[in-house]
């Protein structure tokens, strides 16, 4: 089977892997010239790399249009171009089909979506419903073709009764249209991503849009979403989980409430949701508690502003350690105010998705924080820095978040090896 894949960015390069790891033939193109190609090595190392034709720079319209199906970058989805690949029904979700028998939950929302998912995915296993679980690229899957791939071309024997898609924010639109979705799941709405939604009232309008048609399992506690209700067909407002959950925060409960409610639709019964959230473990680089040395070391991504404050508001720290976004995300470093609010005594800057430590530094100092500033280099650095201070005071509170989930799970392991095992 021929496929063109037409964008580059993150799901591009993940939808280019899948192919290829199903025997597919992939032209993949991109625009833009200058794509870092390095995410592909482990591909070209690979016999498969043979069925891979690429153009940067410039899209083979003669190649596209002669292949099997077509897969379209989300970035793309509402440009001009877009609307004629669209109109000739060969996207990849209108070749294949199977996906869309599937009962399908989407999870979406700007902070929790990943462990909702996955919490889901505890509760309905426990009832024997076998889960096909994935989506966005950018929350750690392997994205949203890999789903459509496994769902048609997996293992029959798998025999998925459900699945579970994670929905980037900023995929609405796409995975609207790609996924036939039973239920949608909203956990928050918050200010990250602004350099594509421009504001929280069109980020909310996307929403609406997202939601229409479709029953709904949003937030209650959000002020945004009581007021989109009305959007769905069918609107239930979850609340705080309140039975035994050994994951931390109160942002988690609500993310299990989320949970719940799937569980509930799906036939669940209050028993076995209430095990399968008390034998959750969390997922990993989300925020996860362990005791090292005495001391209580928070870990986990907290990539955006709303996502730091619900952490920092849960108990003080005595340090926080940020990762630094990359260079152009100038909303992520909105970090740094709700760091300087909260105002621990130790703050510790390392780089993240990218350096971008001495601009976070500059941010840090312009809100008048006044603590302790340290700067660390690499991970190795904020893991040894932590065990100092562990191992020199008892019983302090240490979190270590911001972005670049790759070196945040680099950091969970390497603490969790000096950890106290429960």
């Amino acid at each position: 089977m021929k496929v063109s894949v037409i964008g580059l960015g993150k799901e591009g390069e993940n939808a280019v892997k899948s192919l290829l790891n199903y025997g597919c033939q992939v032209y993949a193109s991109d625009i833009n010239e200058n794509i870092d190609l390095s995410n592909f090595e482990a591909i070209y190392e690979k016999d498969i790399a043979k069925g891979l034709d690429m153009d940067l720079g410039r899209h083979d319209f003669d190649k596209i249009n002669s292949s099997d199906a077509m897969v379209l970058s989300p970035g793309l989805w509402n440009i001009k171009m877009a609307e004629m690949i669209r109109s000739q029904k060969k996207l990849l979700s209108d070749v294949f089909s199977q996906h869309k028998s599937l009962f399908t939950v989407g999870v979406t929302g700007t902070n929790g979506k990943t462990t909702t998912c996955f919490m889901i995915k505890e509760i309905l296993e426990k009832k024997g419903l076998n889960v096909l679980i994935g989506g966005n690229a950018g929350g750690g899957f392997q994205g949203y073709t890999q789903l459509i791939l496994e769902a048609e071309l997996g293992n029959p024997e798998q025999n998925y009764d459900v699945m579970v898609v994670e929905v980037c924010d900023m995929t609405l639109d796409f995975s609207k249209a790609t996924f036939d979705l039973d239920v949608v799941v909203v956990t928050n709405i918050g200010s990250d991503h602004m350099d594509f939604h421009v504001s929280i009232e069109n980020y909310c309008e996307a929403i609406c849009r997202f939601l229409k048609g479709k029953k709904a399992v949003l937030n209650g506690y959000d002020t945004s979403l009581q007021n989109l209700g009305d959007c769905a067909d069918k609107t239930i407002f979850f609340e705080e989980y309140t039975g035994k959950l050994n994951v931390f925060g109160k942002f988690n409960r609500q993310n299990a409430g989320a949970a719940s409610e799937v569980g509930k639709i799906l036939n669940v019964t209050p028993d076995e949701i209430n095990a399968a959230l008390g034998d959750f473990k969390g997922v990993e680089g989300r925020t996860k508690l362990l005791k090292v040395h005495g001391s209580r070391v928070l870990i986990g991504k907290t990539d955006n502003a709303p996502a730091t404050a619900a952490v920092l508001k849960e108990t003080p720290f005595d340090v926080v350690m940020i990762g630094t976004p990359r260079k152009g995300e100038l909303c992520r470093l909105d970090t740094l105010k709700e760091v300087s609010r909260a105002n621990p005594p130790v703050v510790a800057l390392f780089p993240g998705l990218e350096d971008t430590v001495d601009t976070a530094l500059n941010i840090l100092k312009s809100t008048g924080y006044s603590g302790v500033i340290e700067v660390l280099e690499n991970v190795s650095e904020v893991v040894d820095f932590t065990l100092e201070l562990v191992k020199a005071n008892q019983s302090i509170n240490i979190f270590i978040g911001g972005n670049g989930q790759e070196r945040i799970i680099q950091i969970q392991k390497k603490l969790y090896e000096q950890s106290e095992r429960p």
